[in-house]
């Protein structure tokens, strides 16, 4: 089932397509420039360091309702080997991790969805192939991404621990967001949204996490847009409510034009919690984000450790 014509025209209105030019391959990520750069470093006023993944282990969110994504599978190939053979010369350690680049916190590269066979800035759907990969619009398009931070928890605006629907964040929700935390998104800003969602992962109930979530709803889309974010990621597993609003739960419509049009980075799966305490505690949501992907070359999506700086 396609987009209906509500949503095409919505479409249409937050496209991207040709704003920097007809080679671009980065999207909004143009937007980080040297004042969003030097924002997110006046922004650090404690020295005070958030990891925002989740850990890289088979206990991870992937529970096979997505094709071929698996958590993490980590295997130790050397356990202090010495080449030599003498335990006092040199010995090494070395592992590997199998897992795709999506399987934990991680940015969806441009190249990750499509509709109607063409991609972001009119890239052909069959740049992608099962041999090469994205050979356009790739992770490895993304480059350093170093900028503002604005944290929007909407779980704690709602006054709710966590939501038991699939409730759809709106640009209302993220403007109430905003106005409470006393800020003003600007190009170049990434937004990252807290919906508490990460508690079912956390006490192990996986299923739940991701089968019944709230996320970034249409609504919010042009709000992301009008206000030149640079990317979003948000908490939940899918991203955006699911199952999704309509007669097609499978339909994905905010990936569609996100990605597609907007041309906009999107991200799963980071964990704010501890992130969102602080700032409640201290009344200040804006910080410093190193957010850059493994450059996996012709990648669809790129797995990330982004950290916060306050």
């Amino acid at each position: 089932m396609p987009l209906d014509e509500e949503q095409r025209a919505l479409a249409a209105r937050v496209s991207n397509w040709g704003r920097w030019g007809p080679d671009d391959q980065r999207g909004t990520l143009n937007l980080v420039d040297a004042a969003a750069v030097r924002r997110g470093a006046a922004a650090v006023r404690r020295g005070v360091t958030f990891s925002l993944s989740i850990p890289m282990d088979q206990h991870g969110p992937q529970t096979g309702r997505v094709l071929g994504r698996e958590n993490p599978k980590h295997t130790t190939l050397v356990a202090s080997y010495a080449f030599t053979g003498d335990p006092g010369d040199f010995a090494t350690s070395d592992d590997k991790v199998e897992t795709g680049l999506q399987s934990a916190t991680h940015w969806d590269a441009l190249a990750h969805a499509g509709y109607d066979r063409l991609l972001y800035n009119g890239v052909p759907a069959d740049t992608i192939s099962m041999e090469h990969g994205a050979t356009k619009l790739g992770i490895e398009h993304f480059g350093p991404l170093v900028t503002r931070g604005v944290l929007c928890d909407v779980a704690r605006l709602k006054g709710v621990d966590w939501f038991e629907e699939p409730h759809a964040i709106t640009g209302g929700d993220l403007d109430g967001c905003v106005a409470g935390a006393g800020l003003t998104v600007e190009p170049g800003d990434v937004v990252l949204v807290r919906t508490g969602q990460m508690h079912w992962l956390r006490v192990g109930e996986r299923e739940r996490y991701a089968d019944i979530s709230p996320g970034i709803g249409l609504d919010a889309v042009e709000w992301l847009h009008d206000h030149d974010v640079a990317a979003i990621a948000n908490d939940t597993h899918v991203f955006e409510p699911y199952p999704c609003p309509g007669a097609n739960p499978f339909l994905f419509p905010v990936h569609m034009i996100e990605l597609r049009d907007v041309g906009m980075p999107q991200g799963q799966q980071w964990d704010l919690d501890e992130l969102a305490a602080d700032c409640a505690s201290d009344g200040v949501y804006e910080f410093l984000l190193s957010a850059t992907p493994l450059p996996v070359t012709h990648g669809c999506g790129g797995l990330v450790a982004p950290t916060a700086t306050k």
